[in-house]
This record gives C-alpha cells, structure tokens and sequence, in this order.
C-alpha cells in the first residue's frame, strides 16, 4: 500500500524561509471561533435590527447560508485544494495551502485555516454574495455561512486530535481518515459526507456495501 503521508506525529514542518510568514502560516484551533463568531454576531445583528428581516427571514436565510457551506467545502476541498498543477510554481502553491496537512495530517498548527487564508477567502465570498443576492439577504446568508465553516475547521481539528465517542461522529471521522491514509482522490466532504455520496467521490468499499 501507497504511503500517503510523510510523518502521522503531531510535528511542524518549516514550509517558508520567512519567519513572518511562517508564523502566518499556523494557528491554534480556537482563533477561528475568537475572530469569526463576532462576526457572525454582527451579520445577525445588521439582519434583525440594521434591515429589519424578520427572524422567520433571518433563520431561512441563515440556514441557506449553512447549507451552502457545505457545496463551498466539498468543491474547494475537491477542485481547488486538490487540483493538480503541471508547473513546479503551481505545484508549491497547491502543497502550501493543503498538501502540507496531506503529509503531516496531525500537525495541530496546521489544521484549521490561518486568517492569513480565511480573510481573503472570506471577502472573496461576501462579495460574491452581495453582488448576487443583495445587502439585506447576505446579512444572514453570510453569517450562516461563516457558522459552517466554523463547524468544517472545529470539526476538522477534532476528528485529528479529539476522542469521538458519537457513532455520528466516528462515521464522519472514518470518512476523513481514509481519504488522508487510504484514498485521497475520494472523500473529500470534511464536516459531513453527503455530497461525496451524491456526487460519486464516496469510497469503492461503502458504495459496494449498498449494492
């Protein structure tokens, strides 16, 4: 069998010559809930007081915004973070953002998303979204959608690290441990299977077992 990963300890690899940078580049799992739940805050706060929605609207919205999350996860974590580049420059750029956790998978620096890529990422979507539905439904939208990848990076960290005793979230950590030590070009729903199954990315083992 392939080996998939170059060490499994919870150690560091240098990955810039910049120690700025490289400071950049890890984080404790508990910074993205003190920098992202205030803002979540607010958007709720604009939503029901700023605008006025209703918190029927505001639920709505913000569970859509949830639910959309979990396409952006999928797709990122399938299209981007594992998109093969040809050039060697490309090839930097993909190991920089996620193969490096592909080959020191329980780095605890390493396994929620700096802020250093969040924000950008973050201000690419919101824009995205403000442009596509409006002022007032992205106030909810957006903080259902920061809510869910809250719980994709806290979920990400615990499945490395914590002990699950829920059969719910065993099946969701054995999921992720085969696509870092067993196959890595399937399973690729971090937070929650559902669309490697709606999507054929699932493992050959489970879709076998349902035949």
């Amino acid at each position: 069998m392939v080996k998939n990963f170059v060490s499994n300890k919870d150690e560091t690899v240098r990955m810039f010559k910049s120690d700025f940078m490289e400071a950049l580049s890890k984080v404790h799992w508990t910074v993205p809930l003190y920098f992202y739940v205030p803002v979540v805050l607010y958007f709720l706060y604009r939503s029901l007081y700023i605008f006025g929605e209703s918190i029927e609207n505001t639920i709505l919205y913000f569970v859509l915004g949830l639910f959309f999350w979990t396409f952006a996860e999928y797709f990122l974590h399938r299209f981007l973070f594992h998109f093969h580049p040809k050039s060697e420059v490309g090839k930097k750029i993909i190991w920089t953002f996620h193969g490096v956790h592909h080959d020191y998978p329980s780095d605890s620096k390493r396994l929620v998303m700096p802020p250093s890529a969040s924000i950008p990422l973050a201000i690419i979507f919101y824009v995205l979204f403000y442009y596509t539905l409006g002022n007032i439904i992205t106030a909810p939208f957006f903080a259902g959608f920061i809510t869910g990848y809250l719980i994709y990076d806290i979920t990400h960290y615990a499945i490395h690290h914590f002990n699950m005793r829920s059969k719910l979230m065993l099946a969701i950590k054995n999921h992720h441990m085969l696509h870092h030590f067993k196959d890595p070009q399937n399973g690729f729903g971090v937070s929650q299977p559902v669309w490697d199954h709606v999507f054929g990315t699932t493992f050959p083992h489970k879709q076998n077992k349902k035949k």
